[in-house]
């Protein structure tokens, strides 16, 4: 292991080895890109793909120095939502191995949801179904003005189950009912007004651009104080603000002030230099 205050290297696995169907990108400065790669089906989900993100998703919980990573979809789409030959072997299946089929889903998208580093979602096309769900699952998304959202579920006679504790979170109830109950197709703009996604880009320069700054604007923070700052959200949305919690608080600071990233960069400020890890 190396040490993630005297090495800011990025350590991530070579995904390409593991499937074709997915590959990362990595930069010096702690940036991932995760590519779903499977343009000639416009990156539709089957099994095999959701393993393969599933699988990359968990490689990135213990690498060292990622600040940042990007989900995006070669070819100009993000993901149309379910394979087409996914679906009809599914067709005759029983409900428990139903159930399994959606418990891979289920842990794919809780993979990308607890990965430390900030994750966002670069949206061109399409993210219909499972590829709005994992839109909703990411901690921020950048998407094109041409792109288009969907939770068209119910017009198959099904409802998006598995990706609803995610879209019910970025969307609220009152929003995620309206979707969900009519399969309504939206725009990037109306993505944006309910939620979905946080800014909207005319050309892919743009969208680029801003992603390259999101990237800069990251580079001097620390990657094990990211994870934890994600943690603080996560683990207390919704808690009562009891003493319990105003204790948890206290020991989550305390933990990090004592940290060798904590001490780092405290004893950086102080000496009015930058930490090791932006150096």
């Amino acid at each position: 292991m190396t040490n993630p205050i005297a090495d800011p290297i990025v350590e991530v696995p070579d995904t390409d080895a593991m499937s074709p169907l997915v590959h990362m990108d990595s930069t010096p400065d702690g940036a991932v890109t995760v590519w779903i790669n499977r343009p000639e089906k416009k990156n539709a989900f089957d099994a095999a793909t959701i393993a393969a993100l599933r699988q990359t998703f968990e490689t990135l919980h213990g690498a060292e120095g990622v600040r940042v990573v990007f989900l995006r979809g070669v070819g100009g789409a993000f993901s149309a939502g379910a394979d087409l030959s996914w679906m009809a072997d599914a067709v005759d299946w029983d409900e428990d191995d139903n159930r399994q089929d959606a418990l891979e889903l289920a842990h794919m998208l809780k993979a990308l949801h607890d990965i430390p580093a900030l994750t966002v979602a670069l949206v061109e096309g399409p993210a219909f179904g499972g590829g709005a769900g994992l839109v909703a699952a990411c901690d921020h998304a950048l998407a094109l003005v041409e792109a288009k959202f969907a939770f068209s579920e119910v017009k198959l006679g099904l409802t998006p189950a598995t990706i609803s504790p995610y879209v019910i979170q970025a969307l609220g109830p009152r929003t995620a009912k309206l979707l969900f109950a009519t399969g309504r197709v939206f725009d990037a703009d109306d993505a944006w007004g309910f939620g979905l996604v946080d800014e909207v880009f005319e050309d892919v320069a743009s969208l680029e651009a801003a992603r390259d700054a999101l990237i800069a604007e990251m580079a001097p923070c620390a990657p094990g104080a990211i994870g934890d700052a994600k943690a603080l959200v996560n683990d207390f949305v919704g808690q009562k603000l009891d003493k319990g919690l105003i204790e948890e608080s206290a020991r989550r600071i305390a933990r990090r002030r004592v940290s060798p990233e904590g001490q780092e960069g405290v004893r950086a400020f102080l000496s009015r230099r930058k930490p090791a890890w932006s150096e």
